[in-house]
């Protein structure tokens, strides 16, 4: 089986400091842009879209204003280049519920995500959610992945033994 992999962008890739995303209520594009990557997030997307034979993609709920910061943000920090991810493999939504037939049309079996109702609105659609920056998990169906590291171990793991995490 190919699996395929679906990531977040908020406080997920881009660092935030409360509900969403610093750069969300910036006060300018600049000071936006300044928002930093999270920890080893560019260095684990990358060695996973080499993993994933590129089959990778961003998947972001937010509305016009976000989404042209976003895709500003993710070409000043030159996130293509950094991780090889092709820029054709970003979607946008408008709603969080939107994210799961997003995935089912990209066939996307693997998903990281810091909201746990999102992950929700997957169960059954996409096998293996990791809810971000959670040590812990209150859903039985999806793994915590505190950090980078974690996220990309788990996945990993996955690829090589499919039954190391639930389904």
């Amino acid at each position: 089986m190919k699996h395929n992999l679906g990531i977040d962008i908020g406080r997920v890739i881009i660092h935030g400091d409360g509900p969403d995303t610093s750069f969300v209520g910036a006060a300018s594009i600049e000071e936006a842009l300044r928002a930093p990557a999270m920890d080893s997030s560019l260095d684990s997307i990358a060695r996973l879209v080499s993993l994933f034979e590129r089959r990778v993609w961003l998947v972001s709920k937010c509305g016009k204003r976000v989404e042209e910061r976003t895709r500003l943000w993710l070409e000043h920090h030159r996130f293509y280049a950094v991780t090889g991810l092709p820029p054709a493999n970003l979607r946008f939504c408008r709603e969080r519920k939107e994210k799961a037939p997003i995935c089912v049309g990209l066939g996307i079996t693997m998903f990281v995500d810091d909201r746990l109702d999102v992950l929700r609105h997957m169960a059954g659609l996409v096998p293996y959610r990791f809810l971000f920056g959670s040590p812990s998990s209150p859903d039985p169906g999806v793994a915590p992945a505190p950090t980078w590291t974690s996220a990309e171990a788990q996945i990993t793991a996955v690829l090589e033994i499919p039954e190391a995490l639930p389904a």
